[in-house]
């Protein structure tokens, strides 16, 4: 099972760091890849430019065995859609081998404006995960693909390469990336919500409104 998880990362944290790991556990693999966006189609620029926020993820990453950056969005060229990034790995990883999607309950309850978002469950499986306060709206297409496509458990995810949508409640570290760039720009540090370094290099490069300085 290839297992992938998108985001803009700007810039990773523990939140993103732990939901990956909860989903290895939870799925019962031995790798997640983290999937930057390199222009993201439905909000603003980033914080930080593509190539800052990889240098980030590689940072933050280190030498933890179950997590790998895939670089593929921002090696290819425009707007980063998952359509596009889920033929390009179906392709890469033949027609039987399972390929799961990990997307916050957030960003699926506008699932039905993403591009060619009706051929997503063609490729891959969806596991969606529950975020507080997030629910998805009664009547919309995102309800309706949990409704039809719901699988039982994780384990149904290997029985077919695509179609089947799994709910995960794991534990969640609240955190946020828009809360850790606004305590930045007003001066306040995010020490132990990022890992050390990814903190030391925001600071080096003066991201965010960050000043160089050399404490925390």
């Amino acid at each position: 099972m290839h297992v992938i998880y998108g985001g803009t990362f700007d810039p990773i944290h523990h939140g993103h760091l732990r939901l990956a790991l909860e989903i290895a556990d939870a799925l019962a693999v031995t790798r997640v890849h983290l999937v930057p966006c390199h222009i993201p189609p439905h909000r603003g620029s980033t914080g930080a430019s593509s190539e800052q926020r990889l240098e980030l993820i590689r940072m933050a990453i280190g030498d933890e065995p179950c997590l790998r950056v895939d670089d593929r969005e921002l090696r290819r060229a425009g707007a980063s859609y998952t359509a596009d990034t889920l033929r390009q790995l179906r392709h890469e990883l033949g027609p039987d081998e399972p390929l799961v999607m990990v997307v916050g309950t957030d960003a699926f309850a506008a699932f039905d404006r993403w591009r060619e978002w009706a051929d997503i469950p063609g490729l891959a499986h969806i596991v969606v995960v529950k975020r507080p306060g997030s629910d998805l709206p009664v009547g919309s297409e995102a309800a309706r693909l949990v409704r039809e496509r719901r699988a039982d458990g994780p384990e149904a995810l290997n029985s077919a390469p695509c179609g089947a949508v799994l709910e995960l409640d794991p534990p969640l570290l609240d955190i946020s990336a828009t809360g850790i760039r606004q305590r930045i720009a007003d001066g306040r540090s995010p020490r132990y919500l990022t890992p050390d370094s990814v903190w030391q290099r925001i600071q080096a490069l003066g991201l965010y409104g960050a000043c160089p300085a050399g404490n925390f």
